[in-house]
């Protein structure tokens, strides 16, 4: 994690996957207890999923000036200089490949530092691979904080740029320890499963007690 400045921070991601919401409360939780946090997401989509209003998830009418207002409105209080406040953003504001380049950015998270040039920006990849398990692996890597005040001062279309180069460049260094396969690059924030699970890791624990040897479940425990 990088060293932060106090005050209010946007954490703007690439948006691979539905879990990209999921990935954000796990991290908020395991690396910034101190900080509320706050995501946006569409209106429509979180009517389905109405108890993530309780977790700070608050509903943006997509496609409409009406749901551009709202959003920037919300994010600049969320943003108020005197809080410690979080906002986790998904900086395309559509699906898109971590492949996709150039990485799109919505014209929102543009606007932002207009707002809010007091906040600190952090660039997060996301990666969901399949490695020697049966689930994906949740994959996480924070870039370099970009100050608001130095955002502000660009022009749009330079901001714009700016903001995406920061992610890609998070994205590509992301994709090269997920290709590599190292998990020792990453800390655990949250351990989910391992092995193949039901019958077949049923009788592997069981043979392993009649052995007097200790139970591992994963498929490759060199990982």
């Amino acid at each position: 994690m990088p060293q932060l400045p106090p005050g209010p921070l946007v954490v703007f991601a690439n948006h691979p996957s539905w879990w990209d919401g999921v990935a954000f409360m796990l991290l908020s939780r395991s690396l910034f207890p101190g900080r509320r946090m706050f995501i946006p997401m569409e209106a429509q989509a979180l009517a389905r999923y109405g108890f993530m209003r309780r977790l700070g998830v608050f509903g943006v009418e997509q496609e409409s000036a009406r749901g551009a207002v709202a959003f920037l409105r919300t994010a600049g209080r969320v943003l108020e200089p005197a809080r410690a406040d979080m906002l986790w953003m998904n900086a395309p504001g559509r699906f898109a490949d971590a492949r996709e380049r150039p990485v799109p950015i919505a014209p929102g998270l543009v606007r932002l530092p207009e707002l809010a040039p007091h906040a600190t920006f952090i660039p997060l990849a996301l990666e969901y691979p399949f490695w020697s398990e049966r689930k994906a692996e949740m994959l996480a890597a924070f870039g370099a904080p970009l100050s608001g005040a130095e955002l502000q001062a660009m022009p749009r279309e330079r901001r714009q740029a700016a903001l995406a180069a920061a992610l890609a460049g998070t994205m590509d260094r992301l994709a090269g320890d997920a290709i590599a396969r190292r998990p020792e690059a990453f800390r655990v924030v949250a351990q989910g499963g391992e092995g193949m699970g039901g019958i077949y890791d049923l009788w592997r624990r069981g043979r392993a007690l009649l052995r007097g040897q200790r139970f591992d479940a994963r498929h490759d425990r060199r990982a």
